[in-house]
């Protein structure tokens, strides 16, 4: 066990709270986390109604129920209520502070509820001017700053959608994933910083407008390196047009859409998903008032761009009142002790950040609280990839025994965490602590019957408020139940490994299309990084099994990336020892084989199942689209050893 709840705190936290309202209020007895926890799944309806209740939903039309319909997909959450999600992340005092925006070049900005407020209505009475009304798409080609935020929630205001992606995607997958929804605005920036080096995003706007033929408006920031773009609207002279605007909220349907995100789009266009008003703000609320125990004073940063449903999460700070830290630029710029110089300088009370950013800071051997005062912090959040159990001991090492290390798991089709953190529940190495509320998580075998304390298919057997409310362009539903149903008929399958662990909290073992499975003995990727990438002779590694279904000739391959200065000849065999030992005797690869570097997708995720693909006969064009990569030449050592190069 590396952290325990303080017992104080955990009375003094807003989970308990809502235990005692629930006892109150509903004469509901619930004693501890699993059985908050049980009573959620058991339940549903009673549990969401009480948290809609509990947590404030502010309704314009009341709805006849909670849960209309059970069934997945297609469930109905709290028909008739009409509600606005910028109505709900707008409520904080006028002085209290909403906003913290740091850039890596030195320039910040701050914005109390009050301004922020004022801005969005000042951005809203500019979308009216420029025909945006409900149901209309406004997108952004922008970084994670202020002017996003308040683009996002003017527009969300109007009940039109959103949708956003990083300035540093190339310009077919921005337009594979914004001409597919046909929007009406484009919010744009002239340029960005990252790593120290200055970008012009000037040519990608106007490629853009020529791609997207629905455009009507450009409207275009100057935020880094100045420059215009002919026939594009000024932000800041529309905002000072608009200036002591009235704030209003058009009443929406609760399943009424907020925004589209996207899939990786690793084979063909992205898939558009869209989550509904109400599902976010309920959902949303749900983590971070009751899991993160976030609310007024409290100082929420994670590290992410636009790109990634990340941001989306983070700005749901502003649900609980609490101030969200904005940060735009590279986490290793001028090195990997920005982010805790951010921390300790405003005094972040819950970092978040990604496992592979605690892997390079461990690796690089920083230490956040010898160097810096982070006396502030009570909780460090972690997402993207499983966090290894060395990751754990760092952070415990390292940024300090007092902090709840908080890795949670969730994804982009539900814009939340399934399984998460509490405020009253230990944190035990290499482990997500618990199942998160309302989230009626299980592992499956293959014959679906739910298993504890073994490896299976990570399912959700009843259905949440943010899920899907459809995908863009899937008029009879077909490729969302291909998505998530196939496999379990009215259960959704996720795609990940999990283990259940008798106390209810859970390990993730990765994807389980990307599946070892040697000799009969299936295993998560995840397990075999945590070995791997434990050296400090490997900065990065992928592992992929070539073996497919009747074909019993495939390798197991393990790509790495070294380190500066280190030989894989003089690791291998130390490497092959440790793996032996960790896993099994069945898992040691075939052979080792040195990269430049290993494929991710734009929002930073190892392409497992394309390279296995690849690998195994199938065609790149059709394993890949190239576009969905941060950086698609690292995908040519594996055509070319595809093709016996």
């Amino acid at each position: 066990m590396l952290w325990r709840p303080d017992p104080e705190r955990v009375a003094a936290s807003r989970i308990q709270a809502f235990r005692d309202w629930l006892r109150a209020e509903r004469d509901v007895s619930l004693d501890d986390y699993d059985e908050l926890w049980r009573f959620s799944v058991d339940r549903p309806a009673e549990f969401w109604g009480a948290a809609a209740e509990f947590l404030g939903i502010r309704w314009h039309a009341e709805p006849s129920a909670v849960l209309g319909d059970t069934r997945m997909p297609g469930a109905q959450w709290f028909p008739g209520g009409t509600l606005n999600y910028t109505e709900h992340a707008l409520t904080g005092a006028d002085d209290d502070l909403a906003v913290i925006f740091r850039r890596e070049d030195g320039l910040s900005a701050r914005l109390s509820y009050g301004e922020l407020r004022e801005q969005v209505a000042a951005m809203r009475a500019a979308l009216v001017e420029l025909g945006v009304g409900r149901g209309d798409r406004v997108v952004a080609l922008a970084p994670n700053c202020p002017q996003t935020l308040v683009a996002f929630l003017a527009t969300a205001s109007l009940g039109a959608i959103w949708s956003s992606c990083s300035p540093d995607f190339g310009v077919r997958a921005i337009s594979d994933r914004f001409t597919q929804i046909e929007p009406k605005v484009l919010v744009a920036i002239n340029g960005y910083v990252y790593n120290g080096r200055s970008f012009d995003v000037r040519p990608t706007v106007e490629e853009l407008r020529t791609r997207i033929p629905s455009l009507t408006a450009t409207v275009l920031v100057d935020y880094a390196g100045g420059g215009t773009v002919d026939g594009a609207l000024a932000w800041d002279e529309l905002l000072a047009r608009h200036a002591g605007a009235e704030m209003a909220y058009e009443p929406v349907p609760f399943d009424h859409p907020l925004w589209v995100l996207y899939s990786s789009g690793t084979t063909g266009l992205p898939k558009g998903i869209v989550q509904g008003h109400g599902g976010i703000v309920l959902e949303h609320l749900k983590a971070t008032v009751l899991q993160m125990d976030l609310g007024p004073g409290e100082k929420f940063f994670w590290f992410t761009t636009t790109g990634w449903m990340m941001w989306n999460f983070l700005i749901a700070g502003l649900l609980a009142r609490s101030t969200i830290v904005m940060f735009d630029g590279s986490p290793g710029h001028p090195d990997l002790n920005t982010l805790w110089r951010l921390a300790a300088e405003e005094r972040i009370t819950y970092f978040g950040t990604s496992a592979p950013f605690v892997q390079s800071c461990l690796k690089a051997k920083i230490r956040p609280a010898a160097s810096f005062d982070l006396s502030a912090l009570r909780a460090l959040g972690s997402t993207g990839a499983p966090l290894s159990d060395d990751g754990f001991r760092w952070i415990a090492d390292e940024v300090g025994r007092s902090v709840q290390i908080c890795s949670v798991s969730g994804g982009t089709d539900l814009c939340a965490a399934f399984v998460a953190a509490a405020p009253d529940v230990p944190v035990w190495l290499g482990e997500l602590s618990c199942r998160a509320l309302g989230a009626a998580v299980t592992a499956f075998d293959e014959d679906g019957r739910e298993v504890v304390d073994e490896v299976g298919e990570l399912v959700v057997t009843k259905p949440m408020p943010s899920m899907p409310v459809f995908f863009w362009n899937d008029e009879d539903g077909s490729r969302l139940r291909e998505a998530y149903f196939d496999m379990y008929p009215g259960v959704w399958r996720h795609g990940d490994w999990i283990r259940i662990t008798p106390r209810g909290s859970a390990v993730i073992y990765g994807r389980s299309d990307s599946t070892l499975n040697r000799g009969g003995v299936r295993m998560g990727t995840a397990e075999f990084y945590r070995i791997v990438e434990g050296f400090d002779e490997i900065a990065d590694s992928l592992v992929i099994d070539t073996t497919r279904a009747g074909n019993t000739d495939g390798e197991l391959l393990c790509f790495v990336v070294m380190a500066p200065g280190a030989d894989l000849a003089a690791v291998e065999p130390e490497l092959r020892a440790q793996l032996r030992r960790g896993l099994s005797p069945r898992h040691v690869p075939d052979r080792f084989i040195e990269v430049a570097e290993v494929p991710r997708t734009l929002n930073g995720k190892k392409c497992e199942v394309p390279v296995k693909k690849i690998l195994t006969g199938v065609a790149p064009e059709r394993a890949v689209s190239r576009d969905a990569l941060a950086n698609p030449g690292a995908l040519e050592p594996f055509v070319d050893m595809a093709r016996g190069s």
